[in-house]
Formats: structure tokens, C-alpha cells, sequence
């Protein structure tokens, strides 16, 4: 991981088959939607990140000390066969919506990362080289938090102070990197 990644705010999620369709076509709707409109909206569930409580506030720390908030992604086999219904309303508060730019779909899915370019690279991160960087478990390691069904999170990076033995590290490869930008994320309905 190169030293622009290490000094940003990093959220980490695991990616694969959602909504009825598979994570290449996926990337590559939002690629296109990235080409038409200057903007991706990347669908999610789950509280661990959710736009109020975690992310928006994770996002506005790192941005107030000029740093940029980066989502990573780990391509993973997945079972996500929700209907792949697509979202209309969108918002950044859960009280006021709007209609979702046209041009971005939003499928099956509560929530939204609002991210600029989605780009292919590659690259090992050691999850224990992360650490929560918001919310009631903030400081924890990444290793620690990313374990039974949590499978994504607001981190900083967070070197150790004792080199930790190869055996105990806990590598993932990263795919899939996109600068998230405000208002970060929404809330999504249809």
C-alpha cells in the first residue's frame, strides 16, 4: 500500500454478486455511470457503516485535516440474491430525499457511497495494520473487527510499534479503489 492510501481514511468492504448480478457487471455499470455523470452511487446494507453515525462523520474528520477518504474493496464469493429493485429517492440526512441523479442505479440496497472514479487496483493490505477510526470501537485493530459477520468498516491506518511475525498477519487483496466524496453517503429507497 503506497503512502497516499496509508494517510487517507480508508473504508474497507467486501465485494462479489449483489442484487442478482455479479461483481463485473457491477464494476462495469459503474464505470459507466462514473463516464456519464461524474458520480457513482455504490450500493450497501449493513449498520457498520451506516451514513449517519459512521460514515459521514468518519468522512468529515479526515476531510477536515485535508486528508481524502478512500473506499478499498475485496472481491469475495457472495450469495446476495436480493431483488435487484432500483432505487429512486435518495438522502443525506434520512429526512429530506431526492430523486437519484439520472443515469446512477442503485440496486438493492439501503444505503449508498457517493464515489468519484471507480479504478481496478490491485494491491495486499494487512488488516492489522488498520484500525477503527469512528464510532464505539474506535482504536481497534482491523483483524479484531472484521471477524464473523462484519465484513466492512471505517479505518486509519495505524502501523504497529512491534513488527507483527508473517504468520500472524492478516492479508486480503484489495481490487477495487474509489476516492468517496461528500456527501459521502445516503440513504437509498424506491
Amino acid at each position: 500500500m503506497d503512502d497516499a492510501k496509508k494517510k487517507a481514511g480508508l473504508i474497507y468492504m467486501k465485494v462479489g454478486l449483489h442484487a442478482q448480478e455479479s461483481i463485473e457487471e457491477i464494476i462495469a455499470r459503474k464505470q459507466d455511470e462514473y463516464e456519464n455523470t461524474g458520480s457513482i452511487f455504490w450500493g450497501y446494507g449493513g449498520s457498520t457503516c451506516h451514513p449517519l453515525t459512521m460514515v459521514q462523520p468518519f468522512a468529515k474528520e479526515i476531510n477536515s485535516r485535508g486528508e481524502e477518504v478512500l473506499i478499498i474493496m475485496q472481491k469475495m464469493d457472495s450469495k446476495h440474491r436480493a431483488p435487484p429493485e432500483i432505487a429512486k429517492e435518495y438522502s443525506d440526512d434520512g429526512v429530506n430525499w431526492k430523486p437519484i441523479p439520472k443515469g446512477i442505479q442503485v440496486r438493492g440496497s439501503r444505503f449508498a457511497l457517493v464515489l468519484d472514479e471507480l479504478r481496478v487496483e490491485e494491491f495486499p493490505i494487512n488488516l492489522g495494520d488498520l484500525e477503527v477510526g469512528v464510532g464505539p470501537n474506535r482504536g481497534k485493530r482491523g483483524d479484531k473487527y472484521l471477524i464473523g459477520q462484519s465484513d466492512k468498516g471505517c479505518f486509519v491506518y495505524s502501523e504497529r510499534d512491534i513488527p507483527v511475525a508473517p504468520e500472524e498477519r492478516i492479508i486480503k487483496p484489495i481490487s477495487l479503489v474509489a476516492r468517496v466524496k461528500s456527501p459521502f453517503a445516503v440513504f437509498v429507497r424506491n
